[in-house]
């Protein structure tokens, strides 16, 4: 009997030895196939803002941000309001939450029209070195003006009170020192003002692109130091208007960084501190002015700004 255990033992050793030899190849053949997954290239940017405009850039899940931007008066008056520092300003308090991986809500307040906003911004794609050579976000925002109107001057219904925002950008980190972004945007008002037809007050003009603008951005970074950066913003209405076409912006400015903290203080000429309604509404010209006299100046209607963000992370 212990001959044939023996004997059983032997042979089950034998076939276990050989079962393994077989398998051994296929183990090291799917390790060979199963290449780790592309990593994400870090830091295209160093805050969700480059001035008046998002970025690609989504915060890991659980970052909690919390945001101050701030625009002065129009510095065309000069010191008689020391270049709009002491000017008529807007103010805007924002906090975001990244409650899954790649996406991004928040809301905010806006001091002017008292703007109330909700926005979600989510990640399609991102930058790798070997895989893919661009980042692409989408960025969603809806705003609602809460200011008093109490004999609807403003607004015939509640529903004018609301605007919609939709956009999409693409980004590239160049190098580890710039950083480029193009977007492409659709911005929505659900009230029209009126205006006169030329020659005839008694007929309104209400085209259908005037609730509707289509617009482009680019903006970029630079770093000059390992926490400072030079930034620029150029945003682009596209679709005419039979009057009161609004203005593009321009601004430039500097990117300072930490931790946890990104400070941007800059020139610019957007103020409305929403993104549809700077697209729809932008007054300030910023290759000239014209004074109160009808005089044309050379140069432009900027207002001196910062943004201030704080991250935590939980």
């Amino acid at each position: 009997m212990k001959n044939i255990i023996n004997k059983a033992r032997s042979y089950s050793a034998i076939f276990i030895s050989a079962f393994i030899s077989l398998l051994i190849p296929t183990i090291k053949a799917s390790a060979q196939d199963a290449q780790p997954a592309p990593k994400p290239v870090k830091n295209t940017f160093e805050s969700v803002w480059v001035i008046d405009d998002q970025t690609v850039m989504v915060p890991v899940k659980g970052t909690l941000e919390a945001d101050i931007q701030h625009r002065f008066g129009s510095v065309q008056n000069g010191y008689k309001d020391l270049f709009g520092i002491y000017g008529v300003s807007n103010i805007r308090l924002g906090f975001y939450y990244a409650p899954v991986k790649n996406l991004y809500l928040g809301f905010g307040l806006a001091k002017e029209g008292m703007l109330w906003d909700g926005s979600a911004k989510y990640a399609i794609l991102k930058q790798t070195k070997e895989k893919y050579p661009v980042s692409i976000t989408y960025y969603g925002n809806i705003g609602y003006k809460t200011v008093a109107d109490p004999s609807h001057t403003l607004f015939t219904y509640n529903t004018e009170r609301l605007s919609f925002f939709n956009e999409i950008m693409i980004a590239r980190k160049v190098n580890e020192k710039f950083s480029v972004q193009v977007a492409f945007s659709i911005s929505h008002q659900n009230s029209v003002p009126a205006y006169y037809a030329q020659g005839d007050t008694s007929t309104y003009v209400f085209k259908k692109e005037k609730f509707n603008m289509i617009g482009m951005s680019i903006l970029g970074r630079y770093k000059i130091t390992r926490q400072t950066a030079i930034i620029l913003d150029y945003d682009q209405p596209l679709t005419p208007w039979p009057t009161n076409n609004p203005h593009p912006n321009f601004a430039f400015g500097l990117e300072f960084n930490t931790s946890g903290h990104t400070f941007q203080l800059f020139a610019g000429n957007y103020s409305l501190l929403s993104p549809q309604l700077n697209s729809m509404y932008n007054a300030n010209n910023p290759f000239k002015f014209t004074q109160t006299d009808g005089t044309k100046v050379s140069g432009g209607q900027y207002m001196i700004g910062f943004n201030i963000t704080r991250l935590w992370n939980f």
